[in-house]
């Protein structure tokens, strides 16, 4: 009993202040000991916060590293798709300045990405000045599926699995909302349908059909002409009231890429069969001169009196043409398209002008028997059109055919060369003496130049047009780009900026940037052919829906050489 008291007694007094008065040199030996252990809690608290800096230091080096390193690997090509002859081709097409210019683009991509995923994941676009996104599209998603292909295509892999997820598990077509039957297909469908064809995953073949299968009761007028609006979960088709009840021509004509190919890959005929009685109808009073008016009356299916354009509400109803029949890989089942092309495309020559004193070759637009010397910017898809189908002719066909495209090619470019800020505005008006003068002034990132730049440096070689499809590019790197991702301007001679990212900036004009500095076989121009929204779709040769077997359920990786559009085209956004 005695000791154990004794042990607590000096074991107390271990506690007590008096203890240390009487014994300093202990006291001496606590401080020391106290002070020791204060500076080795700060030095692992520094040694911790400088850990965690230098690791997200190395982390955004081995970021740097893996692009470089991805830039390096110009001979690790598509898995399963390419044979040597492809590579090969990769060695000649590419170069260090392309290397870099396409780098840059990429780089591009993964800004307006990044600002898309910060602030309006899962909308439909992201508006950057006030940082939040906005449901122009019924909250569909529309950038996210827009830029399912880009994102693929440039081997952003790490965004490309976070969209898939979000398309898998929040994809929602069950929206009480008027879709734009022409607006969903050429951006959802025809997303949905290329990121299947480059992917194999069947999630998005099975979201491309259910969202189809909602548009489909637009067809389902007498003629057959599909009207122009219909609610996803409801509905109940139906045209603008401001066009009198009319269907619109390109609105009406621009489903066949998209609707074809998903027969194709479901091996169910209806789809194909509800677009194809469209170009049918059509061409039982197909005029001699091949130019249509951009109204269709959906009742008798006769084209209303109206303005003759390939610009706004006209345009991609002649790419459709050529671009079915290159589809079907130019088979006798598709030669009707083509042939009805070549007739609107003499009814195109029909329209072009030149301007004084310049020569600058332009389109015009035409209202009964009276010419009206205007084009839209949107009309500068034709070039590359023109090009594209220039191989369908004889040689000296060919190259006359050739020559116009260069020459409109031109007269795009200069829309953007020609103004303060070397980005073009919505509409050019051509005067006599003047060469050509801004009408509307916005800029709304618009890709239509950019991708007749890429066709025209594809197919004759000339890289005149990546060098002005590079200025474009720096351009709207002047002018559009902001911390928070891409915005438009709303006037081309002030460069004053509006707020809006349109969804077709990723799909199109960086995609077709991005192109435009890779090697052919990237994308190849044989194998794909790209919808009016720039999503490419796989080629396959036409016959019995129900024989054919499309391949494309198989995973494929995109290269690892790393070296319309529409919606908006009536009115300012």
């Amino acid at each position: 009993m005695g000791k154990k008291s004794s042990s607590n007694s000096t074991s107390l007094s271990v506690f007590n202040p008096k203890y240390y008065f009487k014994k300093p040199q202990q006291l001496v030996l606590v401080i020391f000991g106290f002070i020791s252990l204060v500076l080795l809690v700060s030095d692992r608290q520094n040694l911790t916060r400088d850990h965690q800096e230098e690791v997200l230091r190395l982390n955004e080096e081995l970021a740097q590293l893996k692009l470089q390193l991805e830039d390096f690997n110009v001979k690790v090509q598509w898995s399963a798709g390419l044979d040597s002859a492809d590579i090969s081709k990769d060695d000649d097409d590419d170069d260090p300045v392309s290397v870099e210019r396409r780098e840059k683009v990429k780089e591009a991509m993964l800004h307006a990405w990044t600002s898309y995923e910060k602030y309006a994941w899962g909308h439909d676009e992201l508006q950057p000045q006030t940082k939040n996104g906005v449901d122009s599209f019924g909250g569909l998603g529309a950038t996210l599926v827009d830029s399912l292909d880009t994102l693929f295509i440039m081997g952003l892999h790490e965004q490309f699995q976070r969209a898939k997820e979000w398309v898998a598990n929040s994809l929602d077509f069950n929206k009480d909302y008027e879709a734009s039957v022409f607006e969903t297909t050429i951006r959802v469908v025809g997303g949905l349908l290329s990121t299947y064809d480059l992917s194999g995953d069947k999630i998005f073949l099975e979201k491309a059909k259910d969202i189809a299968d909602r548009l489909l009761p637009a067809w389902n007028s007498p003629s057959g002409i599909p009207y122009n609006r219909i609610n996803l979960a409801r509905g109940g088709a139906h045209n603008f009231g401001w066009t009198g009840g009319n269907s619109i021509l390109a609105d009406s004509g621009t489903e066949q890429l998209e609707f074809i190919a998903l027969s194709q890959r479901t091996k169910d005929p209806k789809y194909q069969e509800k677009v194809e009685k469209v170009v049918k109808e059509l061409q039982k009073t197909f005029p001699a001169d091949g130019l249509l008016p951009i109204y269709i009356n959906p009742r008798s299916g006769t084209a209303a009196y109206s303005t003759i354009t390939f610009g706004a509400m006209g345009d991609s109803f002649y790419e459709y043409l050529l671009k079915v029949w290159i589809q079907g890989n130019k088979t006798e089942a598709v030669k009707h398209y083509r042939e009805m092309w070549e007739t609107s495309m003499k009814g195109l020559q029909s329209l072009v002008r030149k301007t004084t004193p310049s020569s600058f070759t332009y389109i015009c637009e035409k209202n009964g028997n009276f010419l009206s010397d205007k084009m839209d910017e949107l009309a500068c898809f034709a070039p590359g059109m023109l090009a594209l189908g220039s191989k369908g002719y004889g040689s000296g066909e060919a190259e006359e055919v050739l020559s116009l495209a260069e020459e409109l090619a031109w007269t795009c470019y200069n829309f953007y060369q020609l103004t303060p800020t070397k980005l073009a505005g919505e509409n050019y008006y051509f005067h006599p003496g003047q060469d050509m003068n801004v009408g509307t002034s916005w800029n709304i990132l618009r890709p239509e130049t950019v991708e007749s730049l890429f066709y025209l440096w594809r197919i004759t070689g000339n890289k005149t047009y990546q060098e002005w499809g590079w200025n474009i590019f720096q351009a709207f790197e002047k002018n559009s780009r902001l911390e928070t991702g891409y915005v438009g301007l709303k006037d081309v001679n002030s460069g004053i900026k509006d707020n809006m990212m349109q969804s077709f900036f990723l799909a199109e004009t960086l995609k077709y940037l991005y192109l435009l500095f890779s090697p052919t076989s990237v994308i190849s121009l044989d194998e794909w052919v790209f919808n009016t929204e720039a999503h490419p779709l796989r080629i396959v040769t036409r016959g019995d829906l129900h024989q054919e077997n499309v391949q494309v359920d198989r995973q494929q990786k995109l290269p690892i050489h790393f070296r319309g559009r529409k919606e908006g085209r009536l009115g300012y956004n």
